[in-house]
């Protein structure tokens, strides 16, 4: 019988793998064809990343634009990298594949798991699980695009987008992640008649960096330390309950 985490890792690879015959119909709709579709899976295999990619190339941008969209959204997944590494500790050829199937959903149902053998079992089943049905249900996609039409007509794009937000409404947790997100979608929308395709997203990006830096980064200028030089006593009571806290 599965384990519970194994059993989470089969259920969220059938529902996501599922959506990778939306991205397979839209991505030959925007002009790739099959291979440079079934490419994108395999290799770039990040949902999100791959959207964006044929978002732009199918509103009219550049490769630039498309590469420097897909990147953005991408650098999540190296964030997560930092820390399965920590938590699973992979060795060997495990590292390698492992990087491969890092993405939201294998990060999600690992971290999601106390106990530690059932955390790596739940990486593996998701990621595993989720790269094999998604490159599947793309190939599905890719080849019935033609015959399908419009995806809009099917509602496909919108599967895609509606996809992606529930990935990310869970991670919104307090006021200020939200307040940020509704702030670069506001951005977004309003940049969108006067650049190329693709950059709506940069400067979505940028305003959140922009924030980020000024509600955290500038508030954190010109602190005190904790410590005295050489081994002192701490200058503030914070610091003794840091300490006390490692």
């Amino acid at each position: 019988m599965a384990s519970p985490a194994v059993r989470v890792g089969i259920s969220i690879s059938i529902a996501t793998g599922l959506y990778g015959v939306s991205f397979g119909a839209l991505s030959v709709t925007s002009g790739l064809d099959f291979w440079q579709t079934m490419a994108l899976s395999l290799l770039l295999f990040s949902g999100g990343s791959q959207f964006a990619f044929i978002g732009v190339v199918g509103g009219g941008g550049s490769g630039i634009a498309a590469m420097s969209a897909a990147t953005l959204l991408g650098m999540r997944n190296g964030i997560y990298g930092m820390q399965l590494n920590a938590l699973l500790r992979p060795e060997g050829w495990r590292k390698y594949v492992g990087a491969q199937l890092t993405i939201d959903e294998s990060t999600a149902t690992s971290t999601g798991q106390a106990d530690p053998a059932e955390q790596r079992r739940g990486f593996w089943a998701a990621g595993i699980g989720i790269y094999v049905l998604w490159n599947l249900f793309t190939a599905v996609g890719a080849l019935a695009g033609s015959g399908l039409g419009d995806p809009k007509q099917w509602g496909l794009d919108g599967a895609a987008v509606a996809a992606f937000l529930a990935l990310l409404w869970p991670r919104l947790k307090g006021r200020e992640p939200v307040a940020i997100a509704v702030v670069c979608a506001v951005a977004t929308v309003l940049a969108v008649p006067f650049v190329p395709a693709g950059v709506p997203i940069l400067v979505a990006a940028l305003v959140a960096a922009l924030i980020g830096w000024f509600s955290h980064g500038r508030s954190d200028e010109g602190l005190e330390p904790d410590v005295e030089p050489y081994g002192g006593h701490h200058r503030h009571g914070h610091g003794d309950a840091a300490e006390a806290s490692q």
